[in-house]
């Protein structure tokens, strides 16, 4: 990432791209220059080809992130920021449409956006202690920043339940419900979360952006999913990965992926 960004932690580890928000004593709360940090650094990981994967969590054991600092919100001040490439990133971190896996770790409760941030993440690793919550309604608000979608992870009755309550699931909940992939002691959430990282970006980069674009199409828009379909099988099953997968297979090694 091309400078430092205020509350938040950038890290390379291999072919991973860790992202760590850095307000523990706001409970990882988001401000402006944490969200344009987030956006730069999902642009870096699009844009840099030995990144394979990103891992997305906070400092701390209280919270992931506690959602929109409400102090500053209270106050008048603007949490968000003005449109502009980095802004493009994080709207696109959080709507799941970055080409580069996101395997989020949160290794405390995530509510409001918070929560949305993880929604935008393909896989969810969970501290056994953490919450899960959607409460913009006790404030007079509603999840605008993509927790509406939240439907498109778990049973639409669930989802409703959780954004008119408003009212916080345990993290056991959400993995019954589907919303995360693993629940594990606090101190092995990051590392659980790079071991899923890992494995996925040792897999071709091209085949990652295929899978990941139109699995989440087949639920959120089934007619566009079919069509993207084709486009990325003209893609993937003409480039120079495939055939490095087939030649590896045969030649009993492990591939060398250019993505392309």
């Amino acid at each position: 990432m091309t400078g430092g960004y205020d509350g938040l932690v950038s890290e390379r580890r291999g072919q991973l791209l860790i992202l760590r928000l850095d307000r523990p004593d706001a409970r990882n709360a988001l401000t402006g220059e944490v969200m344009r940090g987030l956006g730069a650094g999902a642009i870096e990981a699009e844009k840099n080809p030995d990144i394979r994967a990103v891992v997305l969590t906070g400092t701390g054991d209280r919270a992931f992130c506690s959602g929109m600092d409400l102090r500053i919100f209270a106050a008048g001040g603007a949490v968000g920021f003005d449109s502009d490439e980095d802004a493009d990133g994080y709207r696109r971190l959080t709507a799941g449409e970055l080409t580069v896996p996101v395997v989020g770790a949160a290794n405390g409760s995530a509510v409001g956006g918070g929560l949305e941030l993880l929604l935008g993440c393909d896989l969810i690793v969970a501290s056994e202690d953490a919450k899960f919550g959607l409460p913009e309604v006790k404030r007079g608000l509603f999840p605008g920043g993509g927790g509406t979608t939240i439907g498109t992870r778990i049973p639409i009755g669930a989802a409703l339940e959780m954004t008119l309550t408003g009212d916080p699931i345990s993290a056991a909940r959400g993995y019954e419900l589907g919303l995360l992939n693993a629940v594990v002691a606090s101190d092995r959430v990051l590392d659980t979360a790079i071991g899923y990282a890992e494995r996925i970006a040792a897999n071709a980069p091209l085949g990652l952006a295929a899978c990941k674009e139109l699995v989440r199409l087949s639920v959120s828009a089934p007619a566009l999913a079919s069509s993207r379909l084709s486009e990325w099988r003209s893609i993937v099953f003409a480039s120079a990965d495939a055939k490095e997968g087939a030649t590896a297979f045969v030649e009993k090694r492990a591939p060398a992926w250019q993505g392309r």
